[in-house]
């Protein structure tokens, strides 16, 4: 077959989640009120935590971070995918669609650390709490968050890159909502089946050393919990623990599938479904679940409203 992206201005038909559906309409009116609320209750959170000092401590820190990192997963694609369905066009350049690539692989990446970390926080705070601020220093918790952005960029850089350069054949059609390395893959007119090992191995790498750590400091965190004598501190620490497990629960059991799972289980339908979940519905889930039943940060919401409020009437 011929080859047709021998030039940067080739482009590919995206075929998500909207073209295939059967009520398209009410889909992407459910799509734009979900990405707003993600917006919202994002932006609502990492206001609170900026503005408010008494957020300013390790656990708030990356929760802003983590934040920061849903905000931006929403909108690496949710914004074109919308716009391209009201303009009836779902094409995306060779360029674009590169960077949307690195952006997922990035932000994803990133997020995949970031829970880590902020599992070994609690794990410290809970396990070791007369030491917590010297484990937990301004030093060492921005060395976390540079750390997240940087390895996650870095194999971003890579993969995109090698993934792009492969020759694809006239078949322009993307069986996905946006650019991922596995749909993508599917359209090369080379023997692919060595760098699918090596995403295989990239996905193994990234997912399951932060999953063991996760649960490898939930497990002390648990066994610490048990042996607390204050009703009220098992409480607070269990439902600090639950939420961080809900959000890891989620992100990494949408991301396993994506990447660690074989090619041949996976189903165009099956892998659109999966992208919108943790793409969309998780970061909008991430911040009502740690806001909502977070005491500390609904006081801190009300605290910063009620300030806005009192300067208004001033």
């Amino acid at each position: 077959m011929d080859l047709w992206n021998s030039t940067l201005g080739s482009g590919f038909i995206l075929m998500g989640i909207l073209n295939s559906s059967g009520s398209s309409e009410v889909l992407c009116a459910t799509i734009a009120i979900v990405y707003t609320l993600t917006l919202t209750s994002n932006g609502l959170l990492l206001l609170v935590i900026t503005k408010d000092v008494r957020l300013h401590v390790p656990m708030y820190l990356l929760l802003n971070q983590l934040s920061l990192m849903d905000l931006l997963f929403a909108s690496v694609f949710t914004p074109k995918t919308l716009v391209d369905y009201l303009r009836e066009e779902n094409t995306i350049s060779f360029g674009g669609c590169a960077f949307q690539m690195f952006m997922v692989l990035t932000l994803g990446g990133a997020e995949d650390l970031l829970l880590a970390f902020m599992a070994y926080d609690r794990y410290v705070a809970i396990c070791h709490p007369l030491n917590y601020m010297v484990f937990m220093r301004p030093r060492v918790c921005w060395f976390m968050v540079a750390t997240s952005w940087t390895l996650a960029s870095l194999n971003a850089l890579v993969h995109t890159s090698y993934t792009m350069h492969f020759p694809f054949c006239m078949s322009r059609q993307i069986d996905h909502l946006l650019c991922e390395i596995p749909p993508l893959l599917k359209l090369a007119c080379a023997d692919t089946s060595r760098y699918e090992f090596m995403v295989y191995v990239m996905g193994v790498t990234f997912l399951l050393p932060p999953l063991a750590t996760i649960l490898a400091s939930y497990t002390f965190v648990l066994i610490a919990v048990h042996r607390m004598s204050s009703g009220e501190g098992k409480q607070k620490a269990l439902v600090t623990c639950s939420s961080h497990l809900t959000v890891v629960g989620m992100y990494y059991g949408a991301a396993m599938f994506m990447y660690i799972l074989p090619s041949s289980y996976h189903r165009p339908q099956q892998d659109n479904i999966l992208s919108a979940f943790y793409m969309i519905i998780t970061p909008t889930l991430n911040p009502l679940i740690y806001s909502l039943r977070n005491k500390e940060v609904m006081g801190a919401l009300h605290r910063v409203f009620g300030r806005c409020h009192s300067s208004q009437i001033r």
